[in-house]
């Protein structure tokens, strides 16, 4: 799956990348997360456009949002299949622009955060779809979700779903309906090539919506990751004593949100 991912390049630059004809300049954000405000990239007579988003999305044919599932994700298996995403997946397929993304890998008890993004440095494009919901008022709001799928060699160690990742060179495939069918456009939907990726082990403050700076994409010191995963070892005492009452483990702060 995909909970949260970064948008850490200068918005030139992925104006550059994704070639739309607005010019927005949106702040960088480290540690984007669902129901948040996310750009998206969509293909409109045939020019493509910036637009932001909620990330989750909702089916134009629910009628009580707030008592609708979110959906951050599609499962790229089933997205012709599925009716919360079979109308979207026809016609209105967009990029989201990222420069990464984060997953949990389940380790000794607990969840450990990883940064994954492409060797290549810079940013990249996750498959997604949009939609529009019209409220009984007649109150419009466009919401999308990040299609995955089977992760590769590299992500396959830390989960075993990822974000499906545009080439550059499917661009406009992926994102013009009008000439690319459904089940046409599928094919862009699969793993990234093993050997494209990067992912490492990063800082448990990324486990925080309200952390957003650099520093939640650094890895942290594999002597310190050792250091964490290891609990100190208590010595019995050899012989019964009497003690005074012990006190709770001091909380360090840190519990996992996943």
């Amino acid at each position: 799956m995909c909970g949260r991912y970064c948008i850490s390049s200068a918005p030139e630059a992925v104006r550059r990348l994704f070639r739309y004809l607005e010019q927005p300049n949106f702040p960088t954000r480290f540690n984007v997360a669902p129901t948040q405000p996310v750009p998206i990239v969509r293909m409109t007579e045939g020019q493509r456009h910036f637009a932001l988003v909620r990330w989750g999305l909702i089916p134009s044919w629910v009628k009580d949002p707030g008592a609708f599932t979110l959906l951050i994700n599609a499962r790229g298996e089933s997205v012709n299949d599925k009716p919360a995403f079979r109308a979207a997946m026809k016609r209105r397929r967009c990029l989201f622009p990222a420069d990464g993304f984060y997953e949990w890998k389940a380790e000794g008890g607990r969840k450990r955060p990883y940064f994954a993004r492409l060797k290549s440095g810079g940013p990249l494009a996750f498959a997604g779809l949009w939609e529009c919901w019209t409220g009984p008022n007649g109150e419009e709001m466009e919401t999308a979700a990040i299609i995955t799928t089977q992760a590769n060699r590299e992500m396959a160690q830390i989960h075993h779903r990822a974000p499906v990742i545009v080439p550059p060179e499917a661009f406009d495939f992926w994102l013009d309906s009008e000439k690319v069918d459904a089940k046409t456009a599928a094919a862009v939907i699969g793993p990234a090539p093993n050997g494209s990726m990067e992912v490492y082990e990063i800082s448990p403050m990324v486990n925080r919506v309200a952390n957003d700076s650099p520093a939640l994409i650094e890895p942290v010191r594999a002597g310190a990751a050792a250091a964490d995963a290891e609990q100190p070892k208590r010595q019995p005492p050899s012989k019964p004593k009497p003690s005074r009452p012990r006190k709770p483990d001091k909380d360090d702060g840190q519990a996992s949100l996943f």
